[in-house]
């Protein structure tokens, strides 16, 4: 044994030789000499580990682990090879010894064989063997043809076709059976003569058998038994055969018996069958020729109508007329489009609703029952975009108008009916808004004629199975949610549309009409474009499980085949109709009963939607009179708990008072005084002109150094003035003062008792929009301008009231002008010592510069009591050094800017220090004294002057306010009321809260509750 590298798992001992692995067997198995053992084997060392599982006891003495090789498998493999190439050796050996023994003890056997010509006249000979297969053949071929020429009639033949096909299958198992033995006789009969070449001793025929005839050796006998025994089953067979054949003719003959019965049947039913179709094409002939003789009919009493209506004239005219009984339900139905309660009243009155595929024909079902071309056609793309409720009713005249209008188009006109076909187009368009394909906006219209169904259908959007690039993502969700909401209305009666020149498996309204309407109890299919259907399908048992309801998983109270025209927008309703006609006449759908006259042609599809749509009414118009009933309580309980002493007004109502309101408020601006209307102008003007008259005018002047020189900068200051912005300036003054008195009015409207806060906004709104669309006339400025330049001409005073006068101008205009100034520069240096010190504000730094700044201008101002206006640079310079000697540095700049408020405080006090001289100068100014009195009163007269002027354009303005302006302004108030009037929008925006829309509900439904009163009353009367 050796000792081997040590492993992972421990040691590995190899034993060499049978011996060695005997001893360490037993040295390891043995008890008494584990100390021995320890000696020659090493122990195993094992790791163990927790997170691996133990499969024996850690407290067992671990045994060595010995490798014996082991060579059971091999050497048994070796030894079997080892025996397999011994045997290879024995049987190569004893196959060739065994061949050469096996040749030689042949051709003994075959020399000992005795002589067998004896055979030839024992066995058949080969022809007759020949003929036996000849005649056999010839008997199978002849039954063969025999039996398939027996012609059974279809329907007996399926009856006994099990029967017929076990008996052909017998025979041929018989006949095959009896011709192969025949074949096999042969060939073994054959095998005994068909070896050998030896001419000299045989003849031809046993020379060929020789080898056979010798391998079979005493077997002869039994061959010749066998060919006896062939003999007797053949002529079994033969006559087994035979009795087959008589019991096939027996059978063929009761066959041939049925048959002839059969045929007579079918001739007969052909027969039968002739009639019916002739019967049915008699009574679609006198179904066409009623229909045309109701039309003929029903054009005779539309021209009786009419000849009454004519004859009656100024009667008919001075009486209200009647409405029909659809008249009246179509007048509901319009309420109820618009009506959206709170309490969540569902309108569930019914209606016929037109559903189906895009471009499967709706819109031509709804044209052909409306007898008119009306709504607008495109070559496969949408033109549905909103629903279109169309009320049908009888009339003397075909014409259509819509809710909202009173126009009437005529449609027997065809430039009329376009024009109205574009207006559908154009509300559809308008209907679509913030980029969406279709709208919910309901679309409503009328249509009246002779002979029409009185009902109310809605047209709906064709249902897409694709969204293209030109429409909104949402549209097929959209159009789908739009079929549900009418499609769910309880009475609503659901014109199914499908197109039969397509596939039945591609229509996607069936499955969205069987969700609605499991039951069919309100459903009527409708199969368009049949005469496309019948050219396409070859199977037209197609179109009657599509009209017996078998075909779709939908359920109808009825189906219809209609044809709604044939290829062109441009074909009239009266050719589509007779086009409809002919082929239903000569269809082969018609002939052959697939369908029924009562389920084609649209007359019979209008006259069982209007019979359904009247029952529905019928049945529940009642209850929903009851729910608004109900909701009539609920809303006026609402109202007498929360307005007891409120009038109920609808927002219509509310706006007519509001209207009144400002109407009267534009009235009371004639109770305005001249008086008033010239001071309050005069004043505006005055608040308008002051800054350029004192900044422009009197400053520049009263630099001057004389009195000439005042007057004549005065004089071309006033003239540039009145030539430019001053008639425009008052102008303003004369819209603002009128915008400020009617704005008082309104004011002063809202302070009142009687005051309504809800109308605070509509008023506001109507006043601003008249304001700003309001405008003076043109001509006023310049008027103005002609009256302004002759009073500035004028610079006499002509009494002392007059002079006083303008001194007191002069004093107020300057005293206010001095406050604002001496504001101005308090602003600028901030408080006073004393109001530091009382109300413990203080100046900021940039105020305090300024104080030392002002201190040393008014230093100035006090040196030369009349300065100019203006500062030259040394002074400037001056100022700014002693503020820096002061501690302040400032800049010109800053000086000058300062400089201004404080020289025209000190232009103001003098000024006004003047007009206190000038009060008692008038008798110096009136005999031209007032140079040698010392005294200078330009001033006086220049704001005399100015106050003229202010006065004349007052009464001038007063006089286009009272005269034009303020009845211009009722004009323009007027418009926005009427505007705001047809603009439901803006009223719902400017008229809001609970009460209005408490009354708005109010109002409608009680307007919904009457006309539906007014229906039931009528409809009970009728019956």
């Amino acid at each position: 044994m050796q000792k081997l590298v040590k492993g992972r798992f421990g040691y590995i001992i190899r034993v060499v030789g049978v011996s060695q692995s005997r001893w360490a067997r037993q040295m390891l198995t043995s008890r008494q000499d584990h100390e021995k053992v320890r000696t020659v084997v090493v122990p195993i060392a094992r790791h163990y580990s927790s997170l691996r599982p133990l499969r024996g006891d850690l407290l067992k003495f671990p045994g060595p682990n010995y490798g014996i090789p082991s060579r059971g498998i091999g050497m048994i493999v070796a030894r079997v090879l080892r025996g397999a190439l011994k045997i290879r050796y024995l049987l190569l050996g004893g196959t060739i010894a065994g061949g050469s023994a096996l040749a030689k003890t042949y051709e003994q056997w075959k020399e000992a064989l005795p002589d067998a010509k004896f055979l030839e006249e024992l066995m058949p000979s080969q022809e007759e063997l020949d003929a036996i297969r000849t005649a056999l053949i010839s008997y199978r071929d002849k039954i063969k043809d025999s039996v398939p020429e027996f012609t059974l009639d279809p329907k007996l033949k399926e009856l006994g076709e099990s029967k017929y096909d076990q008996l052909v299958l017998w025979f041929k198992e018989r006949l095959d059976d009896a011709i192969k033995a025949a074949e096999e006789e042969k060939t073994e009969g054959s095998g005994f003569f068909t070896d050998g070449k030896e001419e000299d001793d045989f003849s031809s025929d046993l020379k060929q058998h020789a080898i056979s005839f010798t391998a079979m050796g005493s077997t002869a006998e039994k061959e010749r038994e066998k060919a006896e025994l062939l003999r007797l089953r053949l002529s079994q067979i033969e006559a087994e055969l035979q009795e087959k054949t008589e019991s096939l003719t027996k059978e063929l003959s009761n066959v041939t018996r049925e048959n002839a019965e059969l045929r007579g049947k079918v001739e007969a039913n052909e027969t039968i069958r002739e009639k019916y179709e002739s019967l049915q094409e008699e009574l679609m002939q006198v179904q066409l020729k009623y229909q045309k003789e109701v039309e003929r009919l029903e054009k005779e009493n539309k021209e009786l109508r009419k000849s009454l209506m004519l004859r009656a004239g100024d009667k008919i005219a001075h009486k209200k007329i009647k409405k029909s009984l659809i008249d009246m339900y179509s007048e509901v139905l319009d309420e109820l489009c618009d009506y959206d309660s709170s309490y969540d009243t569902q309108d569930h009155l019914p209606r016929v609703v037109v559903v189906g595929d895009q471009s499967s024909g709706k819109t031509s079902v709804l044209e052909m029952v409306a007898q008119a071309r009306i709504f607008p056609r495109g070559a496969g793309e949408m033109m549905t975009r909103a629903p279109v409720m169309v009320t049908l009713s009888e009339g003397p005249y075909h014409i259509a108008s819509f809710k909202d209008s009173t126009r009437e188009f005529d449609l027997s006109k065809e430039s009329e009916l376009s024009e109205l076909r574009k207006e559908v187009e154009l509300r559809m368009l308008n209907s679509v808004r913030l980029g969406r394909t279709v709208s919910h906006e309901v679309i409503s219209m009328t249509v009246k004629g002779p002979g029409l169904q009185r009902m109310v259908l809605v047209d709906l959007p064709g249902i897409i199975s694709t969204v293209t690039t030109d429409m909104a993502s949402d549209t097929r969700e959209a159009i789908r949610s739009i079929s549900e909401q009418y499609m769910s209305n309880p009475n609503a009666i659901i014109l199914c549309i499908q197109d039969g020149s397509v596939d039945a498996e591609r229509s996607n309204v069936t499955d969205l009409v069987s969700q609605m309407d499991p039951q069919g109890k309100r459903t009527i299919f409708v199969l368009t474009k049949v005469d496309l259907a019948e050219e396409n399908l070859a199977n037209p048992d197609r179109i009657r499980k599509i009209l017996s309801g078998k075909l779709f998983p939908m359920k109808a109270l009825g189906y219809f085949a209609v044809v709604t025209g044939k290829g062109s927008k441009e074909d009239s309703i009266q050719a589509i109709k007779d086009y409809e006609e002919s082929f239903f006449r000569s269809s082969r759908l018609f002939k052959g009963g697939v369908i029924n006259s009562h389920q084609c042609t649209t007359r019979n599809l209008s006259f069982a939607v209007s019979e359904c749509f009247w029952k529905m009414v019928r049945d529940t118009v009642e209850q929903q009179a009851d729910a608004f009933k109900a909701t009539r309580f609920n809303l006026e309980t609402e109202w007498k708990n929360n307005f007891p002493r409120t009038r109920e007004l609808d927002r219509d109502e509310l706006f007519e008072k509001a209207r009144g309101e400002i109407l009267d408020e534009v009235v009371n601006l004639s109770q305005v005084s001249p008086k008033q209307w010239e001071d309050a102008l005069s004043k505006k003007m005055w608040d308008k002109m002051v800054t350029h008259i004192f900044e422009n005018i009197y400053l520049p002047a009263a630099q001057t150094e004389n009195s000439g020189t005042f007057n004549t900068t005065a004089d071309i200051k006033l003239k540039q003035w009145a030539d430019g912005m001053l008639p425009k300036k008052c102008v303003e003054v004369g819209w603002e003062t009128l915008e400020d008195e009617f704005r008082r009015f309104m004011e002063r409207a809202k302070n009142s008792k009687d005051h309504d806060d809800i109308f605070d906004s509509l008023k506001a709104c109507v006043v601003d929009e008249a304001m700003r669309r309001h405008e003076w006339e043109d001509k006023a400025a310049d008027v103005l301008r002609v009256i302004q330049l002759n009073a500035l001409e004028d610079r006499s005073v002509h009494d002392k009231q007059q002079w006083d006068a303008a001194c007191k101008f002069l004093e107020e205009s300057v005293k206010d002008k001095l406050h604002t100034t001496e504001s101005t520069l308090r602003e600028m240096v901030g408080p006073s010592t004393k109001e530091q010190w009382m109300y413990w504000s203080y100046p900021t730094e940039e105020q305090k510069r300024r104080a030392a700044v002002k201190s040393e201008l008014e230093n100035i101002l006090k040196s030369d009591y009349k300065h100019k206006n203006t500062l030259t640079y040394d002074e400037v310079t001056q100022v700014r050094k002693n503020s820096q000697a002061q501690g302040v540095d400032v800049d010109n700049e800053f000086i000058r800017e300062t400089w201004h408020p404080v020289y025209r405080r000190h232009f103001l006090r003098r000024a006004l220090a003047k007009a206190y001289d000038c009060r008692k100068a008038f008798y110096a100014y009136h005999q031209g004294l007032e140079g040698e009195l010392g005294v200078e009163c330009n001033d006086v007269v220049l704001f005399w002057r100015i106050q003229q002027m202010i006065r004349i354009t007052a009464n001038a303005l007063r006089q286009q306010v009272m005269n034009r302006e303020a009845r211009r302004l009722e004009k323009e108030i007027k418009e926005v009321l009427e505007e705001y009037g047809c603009d439901r929008d803006k009223k719902e925006h400017l008229l809001t809260g609970r009460r209005v829309m408490l009354a708005e509900e109010l109002k409608r439904v009680r307007q919904i509750q009457e006309k539906l009163e007014e229906f039931i009353y009528a409809l009970n009367a009728e019956k």
